[in-house]
């Protein structure tokens, strides 16, 4: 950061009818405000784990002891299903529960939230509610957006991205819109928020077409903190060349410890924040 420091200014005025002095204005400040950065949220690596590269990974999320995956696809040049199951933690394949027409939705982010799995699709204009134990469809419900993307919960409410720096906090009983949290770093709106995960009071958010995980204050909607996923990302683009970029996070309360991967990665990593 540069700061500009703006000269001394002395002023004298010599007063004809008494030779007294002006007082002098002290100019020698900046009342601009500072510009701070969200810190670096270091991290370690705790393991790598096989990732089924036919998943174009769209949400990710733990329940119990089992990695939940999404994914999606379409008839228009995307051969990955739209669909959501099950990872398998030694081979990582899916095994599969549900299965959407792909030439009418493409799959996106996923939660699940007292007993139901919800389901987004991308611009279909609806998600989709399930079993979370049978995955028996209970029901859909129209999009509060025309895009849905990232998805996850805190205690009350369902929490959807769409792509633009706006996170939607939806009942998760009439999926009606309760709230509207605008994404910001430093007063800047920050787009392209995707995958979500809520932990400990705060939205962890994978920023599409970045290397960024970003660490959000649901209230405000400040970005506090950055986990920088650049060297693993930049690994893998350099070792597998058909990969589509960081996607995916899924919090472990049971290891303290965040499962990520990307689209078509061969590996998903375990990692524990510093």
């Amino acid at each position: 950061m540069k700061l500009f420091i703006y000269p001394v200014l002395f002023i004298f005025l010599l007063a004809a009818c008494n030779g007294t002095d002006a007082p002098k204005t002290n100019d020698n400040r900046d009342d601009r405000p500072k510009v701070s950065i969200p810190p670096i949220i270091n991290y370690t690596v705790v393991n790598t784990h096989p990732h089924d590269t036919e998943f174009f990974t769209e949400g990710f999320e733990f329940h119990g002891d089992e990695l939940l995956e999404s994914s999606g696809g379409s008839d228009e040049g995307s051969p990955f299903p739209s669909a959501l199951g099950v990872v398998n933690p030694k081979t990582g394949k899916v095994d599969v529960k549900v299965l959407l027409d792909r030439s009418k939705y493409f799959g996106e982010g996923i939660t699940i939230f007292n007993g139901k799995l919800y389901m987004l699709t991308w611009q279909s204009g609806v998600g989709f509610i399930y079993d979370s134990k049978t995955y028996k469809k209970l029901g859909e419900f129209k999009l509060p957006t025309p895009e849905g993307w990232g998805l996850t919960h805190d205690s009350s409410s369902l929490i959807m991205s769409n792509g633009t720096n706006s996170l939607y906090f939806l009942d998760p009983n009439t999926q009606q819109v309760k709230n509207i949290v605008g994404v910001l770093d430093n007063s800047i709106p920050v787009s392209n928020i995707n995958e979500l995960e809520y932990v400990d009071g705060y939205i962890y958010a994978n920023q599409w077409r970045t290397s960024y995980i970003l660490k959000i204050d649901p209230k405000s909607g400040n970005v506090v903190g950055r986990i920088d996923l650049s060297p693993i990302a930049s690994e893998i683009e350099a070792k597998y060349k058909d990969t589509h970029g960081l996607n995916g996070i899924a919090y472990n309360p049971r290891t303290n410890t965040f499962m990520v991967a990307g689209k078509k990665w061969p590996f998903m990593y375990e990692i524990k924040l510093q």
